[in-house]
């Protein structure tokens, strides 16, 4: 899968997602790009995924025609995602297009 991190998830959280290809938006120069002109330029790039902490993406769009899913972690602090990459893993392993799936790290 290609899963593109937004400027606000944590970049170590990549070295968990074996097998992927992992790009960040900053690397592209899309930091400035916010909710749907973010996910439009992540769908016409052909990402698969979009990992992101920001918590009002899934309330600000329609996912319904999406081709993109989107994993929304509930904070980016490394030191609280650590000791669950792998389980934020397998939640974007098993996300699919046009899902979103919330990441509530405390509950994990």
């Amino acid at each position: 899968m290609k899963i593109l991190f937004d400027v606000n998830a944590p970049a170590p959280l990549a070295r968990w997602l074996k097998g992927h290809e992992v790009i960040l938006a900053i690397n592209l120069g899309w930091q400035t790009l916010k909710n749907g002109k973010l996910l439009d330029a992540a769908e016409t790039a052909e990402f698969d995924v979009l990992v992101t902490c920001d918590q009002s993406i899934p309330y600000q769009q329609n996912f319904t025609s999406r081709k993109l899913a989107v994993v929304v972690l509930s904070t980016n602090q490394w030191p609280l995602i650590r000791p669950v990459a792998a389980k934020i893993a397998t939640a974007v392993d098993f996300v699919q297009r046009g899902q979103i799936c919330r990441v509530d790290i405390n509950n994990l």
